[in-house]
């Protein structure tokens, strides 16, 4: 299967060559190692990357590109001698090949003015730093955790039409994509402990999905957006009609074992349909950088549905996992850099990619600053993070708090070595405190080409 993925790749990349006139090729390798800095101390992250980048034209009318990644990620998973002698060898070293993007653009597509990218594209909207409540129509990737703004490919359709200083654009993505959750030891992050009746001990856990039909009034969804510049501000307005990306529970039921309180349990999860009006902009005070970037959401009431076992035999109970209430989430930042060339940049954020409801959005204030040294050649980090506050009148016992310094180090333009850390604290039941038992530090090394 996997000589076959191989395959496939080289013809694609030959195809282009010999379809596009001129074809650039450029990208990176990467390599990326954690340990936890807690407990036993394990290594946590081992990643090796090739990153490739196929860029062309065969005329002034079209464009084609393409972003694949090949990764050698995780570690051996054999398990017997048998797994040793794999021709594949994906038991001793895992590895992968990502499908990131490819698309080919149109331009002047029947009308001078109007151009189009078919393909599967990465479709950026929002001013802030990388924490976008108008970006939407992508799926999260949230597998490294502190890679915000991560997002995957969707196969799509994106119409731009230009009005003198002013953007339209439509886009349809045919195909729901859910978003990749984060691996078990930081999906605490995202979701409080499981709490039972009195008395329940668990024995096994198990969900399931449901994903949309695979047809055009359940699985697409579309969105509009008009930008310009006004008064030196670039700003825009944006409209998506579609899914969320991250599952919710609709249901639960707890299924007794035993007279001794062992039960299994067993849930499903949906993706909410969903409307978000958002709106942004971005520009300068003086040489101050300044956004804003918020979004209304309205979500489509999805009903909760509990089935337990009580005296009377098995009960289903009835309630609310969301509700179809709005919500507004917004961010506001700045950065700054300093005569002494120190930057700062910092974030007011209220409401993270996972909560939903208005009461269930929370405050977070991110932050960073960096100084460079040696010609622009090494850059410190001493500090940058991130602050969660869940309660504002019980500060104390409600927070989270990430910091991440972090080295950089350029010996050439195109070589970049890192060290870096996650450093995390916290009270409550805030997104950070729930792993604050996973400091990590890590060491990068990236060269690009």
């Amino acid at each position: 299967m996997q000589k076959k993925t191989i395959l496939s790749l080289i013809v694609m990349v030959i195809f282009a060559s010999n379809l596009f006139s001129q074809v650039e090729i450029g990208g990176y390798v990467e390599t990326d190692n954690r340990c936890r800095l807690q407990g036993d101390k394990h290594y946590t992250w081992n990643e090796n990357r090739l990153g490739l980048k196929f860029e062309g034209n065969s005329s002034d009318k079209l464009h084609f590109y393409s972003e694949l990644r090949l990764r050698g990620f995780g570690f051996p998973k054999s398990a017997a001698s048998w797994d040793l002698q794999r021709r594949e060898k994906d038991e001793v070293y895992p590895w992968a090949l990502e499908f990131r993007e490819a698309y080919v653009d149109i331009y002047g597509f029947l009308m001078e003015n109007l151009d189009v990218r078919i393909g599967r594209q990465r479709i950026t909207w929002g001013t802030a730093d990388r924490l976008n409540p108008t970006d939407n129509l992508n799926p999260d990737d949230l597998e490294d955790l502190f890679n915000f703004g991560e997002r995957l490919g969707s196969s799509s359709l994106k119409a731009t039409y230009y009005l003198g200083n002013a953007m339209l654009t439509g886009v349809f993505v045919p195909v729901f994509t859910p978003a990749i959750l984060p691996p078990p030891d930081w999906a605490a992050a995202f979701s409080a402990p499981m709490s039972l009746p009195p008395g329940m001990i668990i024995r096994d856990i198990s969900d399931s999905l449901i994903l949309p039909e695979e047809k055009l009034s359940e699985s697409s969804m579309t969105g509009f957006k008009v930008a310009t510049t006004l008064l030196n501000y670039d700003v825009s307005l944006s409209y998506f009609n579609g899914r969320d990306d991250l599952p919710l529970f609709n249901s639960v039921t707890i299924t007794p074992v035993d007279t001794l309180g062992t039960v299994d349990v067993s849930s499903t999860l949906t993706f909410p349909r969903m409307q978000i009006v958002g709106a942004d902009m971005a520009g300068a005070i003086g040489k101050v950088g300044i956004w804003a970037e918020g979004a209304l959401t309205i979500p489509e009431r999805v009903a909760m549905s509990t089935t337990l076992p009580t005296p009377m035999g098995m009960t289903t109970q009835t309630s609310t996992a969301l509700d179809d209430e709005p919500y507004f989430k917004y961010v506001v930042g700045g950065d700054y850099t300093f005569k002494n060339g120190l930057y700062v940049n910092a974030q007011y954020l209220h409401g993270f990619i996972h909560e939903r409801g208005r009461d269930e959005l929370k405050d977070y204030i991110v932050f960073r600053f960096e100084k460079k040294f040696l010609n622009d050649g090494l850059k410190i980090v001493p500090f940058g993070g991130a602050i969660s506050i869940e309660d504002w009148d019980d500060v104390k016992n409600s927070y989270g708090f990430v910091g991440a310094p972090e080295i950089d180090y350029c010996p050439s333009d195109n070589i970049e070595l890192t060290l870096g850390a996650f450093l995390i604290e916290g009270k409550g039941e805030s997104l950070f405190s729930r792993v604050k038992e996973n400091d990590e530090v890590y060491v990068k090394v990236k060269v690009s080409f």
